[in-house]
């Protein structure tokens, strides 16, 4: 399924209502990330991208939209998605004003709450036809262009390519082989070891020229990961 490669968290503590809602995303083609509490939610987002994240506002310790409104100020954009039983205009108001994206109250319909986060994850560019979302990059495939904060960067095919790579595979080293092999090709007959270096170095600085992002990490022995 084409929904294979988007991640959504799941934040609601009551297990049978976590249960109903990883078998409908799975059955949709989502990997799903369940959690009963905020606890943990943050190490998952520092390590992992996912697309959307599912909350309810009647958490254990910390009341959703706190938590919502915590993650903002941290600096995470993704879209949230509330799942509640609480249904006053007050209450949904103060869910957007913490930063949600989207509301849906208990009891819900499961073919609704998938064609909401389906329009969510479109407008975020997560599943757009053929654009590719990473963090703050935007990959247009058709087009073979790149966007950072609405604001198209100049790729050779090649660094597209190269940058494209890592997008299908974040946060796997990837050694020099694979990336010969699936960025240059038939067209690795001069190609060194320091080929790949120097494409990297002109890729970093093109996507981060401050070096302020740390889009990619070396790893001793292997080659790079994309973080």
């Amino acid at each position: 399924m084409q929904n294979r490669d988007i991640e959504i968290i799941v934040i609601e503590d009551e297990p049978d209502i976590l249960e109903l809602l990883e078998y409908h995303l799975e059955k949709e083609g989502y990997t799903v990330t369940g959690f009963l509490s905020t606890e943990n939610v943050e190490q998952f987002l520092e390590e992992e991208n996912p697309a959307l994240m599912i909350v309810d506002r009647n958490l254990p310790g910390v009341e959703g939209s706190e938590f919502v409104s915590k993650i903002r100020d941290l600096g995470y954009d993704i879209p949230v998605l509330f799942l509640t039983a609480r249904d006053k205009e007050s209450d949904l108001e103060e869910g957007f004003h913490s930063g949600g994206d989207d509301y849906m109250t208990k009891p819900f319909s499961s073919k609704e709450l998938l064609l909401r986060i389906a329009a969510l994850l479109k407008r975020s560019g997560a599943t757009s036809g053929d654009k590719v979302k990473y963090r703050d990059l935007i990959l247009d495939l058709q087009k073979r262009e790149l966007f950072i904060e609405d604001q198209r960067i100049e790729l050779t095919n090649l660094e597209f390519k190269l940058l494209h790579t890592f997008v299908k595979n974040p946060n796997q080293p990837l050694d020099r082989d694979f990336l010969r092999d699936e960025v240059w090709g038939d067209d690795s007959a001069n190609f060194h070891d320091k080929t790949i270096n120097v494409a990297m170095n002109r890729l970093k600085k093109k996507i981060d020229p401050e070096g302020v992002k740390e889009y990619f990490a070396p790893v001793w022995g292997v080659g790079y990961k994309l973080l």
